[in-house]
């Protein structure tokens, strides 16, 4: 089959690899239809894991059932699926708590597994034809009779649309609060959804990109561009000087100051800043035990420099970690089948699986108009068309 193969930094070349098979008996094979580009991905991409070359890439992954284990009871073939990023047995201690995002069985010594993700166990990636699922029972999420027409949007339940939720829960958004969210990338977006569809009265986005900004904007949120001055105080400008009741990290360790100078402290003080005393911050934004690339040497050990004495003053509280992906998939399922969420609307670019290399490129160099990429392994390149999209960005 062919798949997008990891072979260094900024290496990724789409290649011929053995197609999975059914190797345990609740295994699940999957034909994939559409696999999304995450901004964790790019992580890899850039060299900063220890992500063994020769691995499959992609963890957002939707698509039809072509054959099952002996053990699959409520799975059939046909059916339009989606798997959670994280992998979970559905029968450890943190499964049976929800907690699936901390699996205890499927990546011994290590509480979490994922597809195609470095240190997240050795399942391969579905950026590819073809996908093994694991416990297929546990990890398919079957799709409503829609599930073609709206795949684009069902495809978000992976990974963004319920990692962008579980920000907000994490920060305890409620009807009426005022909310604000560092990152205008694709989780930042569907955490700015999400708080909407809670009912938070004022949400505000920071980032300092126009094209994602305006999007945005197009969700309800109020931008804030911290190039034009301290996203701090535009944010107490906009809560008469309170501060936000609540704040979402949606961007990580990679976080730049106004410069653009990496700082990987820079979101996460400024939300002790932005957000009131007694409220709260939800953390979704990828941050790692150990960080040997980056430039000091606190950013290496994984460390920060954290406004602690600040946070504990004010009486705040945080929350971190991934999602639990199948904590909140079938009810945003249930949103997006009723027409009354539609995350696909992010979507700047659609591409075969073959134009993966490049499509890298230009979201790793944030290039404008490059937002949130979906690879279609069935699609067959269209050079022509995506020679214009990179002439001019894509209005969404």
């Amino acid at each position: 089959m062919k798949a997008l193969v990891y072979y260094g930094p900024k290496d990724v070349r789409v290649s011929e690899m053995p197609d999975p098979k059914v190797e345990q008996p609740t295994d699940v094979l999957v034909k994939v239809t559409t696999t999304n580009i995450c901004g964790s991905d790019l992580h890899m991409y850039e060299g900063r894991t220890d992500m063994e070359a020769g691995r499959i890439f992609g963890h957002e992954n939707l698509g039809e059932v072509i054959e099952i284990g002996k053990a699959v009871v409520n799975i059939k073939v046909g059916d339009m699926v989606c798997m959670p990023f994280n992998i979970g047995c559905g029968h450890c201690k943190n499964c049976e708590n929800g907690l699936t995002g901390f699996c205890l069985e499927m990546n011994p010594g290590f509480a979490g597994a994922a597809y195609g993700f470095a240190g997240m166990g050795p399942f391969e990636g579905g950026q590819a034809e073809y996908l093994r699922v694991p416990h297929g029972d546990f990890n398919c999420l079957k799709l409503p009779e829609d599930a073609k027409e709206k795949e684009n949007d069902y495809v978000m339940l992976s990974d963004i649309f319920p990692t962008g939720y579980h920000a907000t829960q994490l920060a305890g958004v409620k009807p009426g609060d005022n909310v604000v969210i560092y990152g205008a990338g694709p989780v930042g977006l569907m955490a700015a959804l999400s708080a909407s569809i809670k009912g938070a009265n004022k949400i505000m986005v920071v980032d300092n990109h126009p094209d994602r900004l305006k999007l945005a904007e197009e969700f309800g949120a109020i931008p804030i561009d911290f190039s034009k001055g301290s996203a701090v105080e535009q944010v107490l400008e906009e809560t008469n000087g309170i501060g936000a009741d609540c704040g979402c990290e949606c961007v990580g360790y990679q976080c730049c100051d106004k410069h653009g100078h990496e700082q990987n402290n820079a979101t996460m003080n400024d939300l002790v800043l932005a957000v009131k005393a007694t409220g709260s911050i939800g953390v979704v934004g990828v941050f790692v035990a150990k960080d040997p690339k980056a430039k000091d040497p606190i950013s290496q050990k994984g460390h920060m420099d954290f406004d602690f004495g600040n946070f504990w003053m004010k009486g705040m509280s945080m929350a971190t970690g991934q999602a639990n992906v199948k904590a909140y998939n079938r009810q945003l399922c249930a949103l997006i089948s009723s027409g009354k969420a539609k995350p696909s609307s992010i979507i700047s670019h659609e591409i075969s699986l073959d134009e993966a290399p490049e499509a890298y490129k230009h979201f790793d160099t944030r290039d404008n108009g490059w937002t949130k990429v979906i690879l279609k392994p069935g699609k067959s390149p269209d050079k022509s068309k995506q020679a214009a999209k990179e002439r001019e960005p894509v209005s969404v």
